[in-house]
């Protein structure tokens, strides 16, 4: 089988030398063992990095023809990285699998994932077996969030980022999702086909800083529950209801306590409905902002990512091509 491994980078300079050396170390392993073609390939995808990315992936390819750079036009995003090179690799391979820069994700998985191509698996998921690496922090923000994804609707692999093996004809159905606002991580399981899943255990970054704070992290999981699920709107639907109930209710009492001459000012409680009916309707608004901005940007149709340059084997596309992607 001819295997892309595609690797999203955005200023990992400091990384790649260690990164291209092990994985170097298992090309050869996995090509030794017969399980890989010699025409299988690293694909490294420069995320417009504004340090030395590009020119170290550069070197790589002509030092050695198993590492290959696609270098995308300016940055946009782990997702559309990593989207633009499964793309390229689809032209070329049996199977491709995407995994980060940072040598986090187990590169041995890789074997285990090979086998389960092997035995007619057209999609498997790197799945870690723990977070015991993690902070408290970070572990129970990342399981909360697998479980409010659940909760929302949306059909996702719980502990799964984007360490997966994908075939060919499973890359060709992805490519058929053309919706610019991606979340890969919902989007693969629609595409169905057989699948598994791969257990690992997730390492230490080996240098560099990480690319996701907790901004991102935030952003990165609003968007997966916006793009995949309608559920907030309709618990602001539920919740509204529920107010106009109260409201009615509120009402009857006002005009039963009106009409039996007890009248009070009941400042707090007006002064308190308010704020809190305000509060509701700016958040309601926000919820349905956010589904009316993904509605506007997907819409306009713009192009996910451009390709700037290509560096392969002499057989595909020329190094400088310039080349648009969807």
């Amino acid at each position: 089988m001819i295997l892309y491994l595609v690797v999203p980078c955005y200023n990992e300079e400091a990384v790649l030398p260690e990164t291209s050396r092990r994985l170097a170390e298992k090309f050869q392993a996995l090509e030794a063992a017969g399980k890989i073609s010699p025409q299988s390939r690293v694909l490294f995808v420069d995320d417009g990095s504004k340090d030395k990315t590009w020119s170290l992936i550069d070197e790589l390819h002509h030092r050695d023809h198993r590492f290959g750079g696609v270098k995308l036009s300016r940055n946009r995003g782990h997702q559309n990285a990593l989207l633009a090179g499964l793309m390229t690799a689809k032209e070329h391979c049996d199977a491709a699998i995407s995994m980060d820069a940072d040598l986090q994700d187990d590169i041995n998985a890789i074997d285990r994932m090979v086998d389960a191509f092997a035995e007619g698996y057209e999609v498997v998921y790197g799945v870690r077996s723990s977070r015991e690496t993690d902070t408290f922090f970070k572990r129970t923000t990342a399981q909360g969030f697998y479980k409010f994804m659940k909760l929302m609707g949306v059909d996702i692999v719980y502990n799964h980022a984007d360490f997966r093996l994908m075939s060919r004809r499973a890359l060709e159905g992805l490519s058929q999702y053309e919706e610019v606002n991606l979340f890969l991580r919902g989007i693969v399981p629609l595409i169905g086909y057989p699948s598994t899943t791969v257990e690992y255990e997730r390492g230490e970054r080996f240098a560099g800083e990480s690319k996701y704070p907790l901004k991102k992290m935030l952003a990165f999981a609003f968007d997966g529950i916006t793009s995949f699920s309608v559920k907030p709107i309709r618990w602001v639907t539920g919740l509204g209801f529920l107010i106009f109930m109260a409201s009615i209710l509120a009402l009857v009492y006002i005009l039963v306590v009106k009409l039996l001459g007890f009248a009070v000012a009941g400042w707090s409680a007006t002064t308190a409905s308010i704020w809190m009916l305000g509060g509701l309707q700016l958040l309601s608004l926000g919820v349905i902002g956010e589904y009316v901005g993904k509605i506007y940007t997907e819409v306009k149709a713009r192009p996910r990512y451009l390709i700037q340059a290509i560096n392969l084997m002499p057989e595909e596309p020329e190094r400088g091509e310039i080349q648009d992607a969807k």
